[in-house]
């Protein structure tokens, strides 16, 4: 789980100090932005954008309110209690003080009402918790180290040849709509002159460990891919996932037999025809 940043009321009305000019005229963004306005001391409040020389919200997470704010407000300041955009980008889940000790499972209330559920119904009543339940294992790889993974190493010096694995079912969700997308990755490399090799279920936990996040397809291919590579500088690394996205079988254009596959490779298997073949082939 996140750490949680506590914010004090003191650290609270230093920063409004800093971020809200003397004087000035607040706007706060509804409706985080509107309860920190409401401690401001030194400054008038409005509740019409349009008469405010400073925007003032809670928290900058991804930047989009603040985007939002700039187009329909150009030049116009907007600042924040904590900007995880920037000098705040450490923040991780973060706590005001006037907010009753909250989690993740309130979020999750909000959306079964937003779909059009009552959270209150036997069946549902404890689906929040179930669901973030549910994340710690989905989303456990973003707390796991690849290269500590990859620390243990085995030496011999009479084999200079492919080494797979293959048929490595994973599970993973896809971070544009953090729907499921799921298949079998294969991984295998050739061992350097020094003789280096990993166990052989070290593969499969690496697999695992960028699965286990949100994911593209693409992207987690190289990862798998360059983490091996740094671990044991292999001569040839090659990655090949086939995988099925729940996104493009259950929404949008619907196509439920659609297989996606990426690859990468590196060194040797990338550079000479013959392991690249050999590889590809197997």
């Amino acid at each position: 789980m996140p750490d949680k940043y506590r914010m004090t009321w003191r650290q609270v009305f230093d920063k409004l100090a800093e971020i809200v000019p003397s004087g000035a005229v607040v706007y706060g963004v509804p409706r985080g932005g509107m309860i920190a306005a409401g401690f401001v001391s030194h400054a008038a409040i409005t509740h019409d954008p349009n008469k405010a020389t400073v925007i003032l919200d809670d928290i900058v997470d991804s930047g989009r309110t603040r985007d939002e704010y700039a187009t329909k407000y150009p030049g116009l300041p907007f600042v924040a209690l904590v900007d995880k955009t920037g000098e705040d980008s450490g923040f991780g889940w973060v706590v005001f003080p006037w907010e009753r000790e909250t989690g993740p499972e309130d979020a999750v209330v909000r959306i079964l009402e937003y779909i059009g559920e009552d959270p209150r119904r036997e069946g549902i009543v404890e689906t929040p918790g179930r669901v973030v339940r549910s994340w710690d294992e989905l989303y456990r790889g973003y707390h796991q180290d690849p290269a500590e993974i990859l620390s243990k190493v085995f030496q011999t010096s009479d084999y200079d040849e492919l080494i797979i694995l293959k048929d490595i079912d994973f599970f993973s969700m896809c971070e544009h709509h953090i729907l499921p997308f799921f298949g079998k990755a294969k991984v295998g490399y050739i061992p350097n002159q020094t003789g280096k090799i990993v166990g052989i279920s070290k593969l499969a936990r690496l697999v695992e460990c960028f699965a286990r996040r949100l994911q593209i397809q693409e992207r987690m291919t190289c990862q798998i891919a360059n983490a091996l590579q740094q671990a044991i500088n292999p001569i040839g690394v090659g990655v090949v996932i086939e995988a099925q996205h729940l996104c493009m079988k259950a929404r949008g254009v619907a196509k439920p037999n659609s297989v996606m596959i990426t690859s990468c490779l590196l060194g040797a298997i990338r550079e000479k025809p013959e392991a690249r073949q050999e590889f590809l082939s197997r």
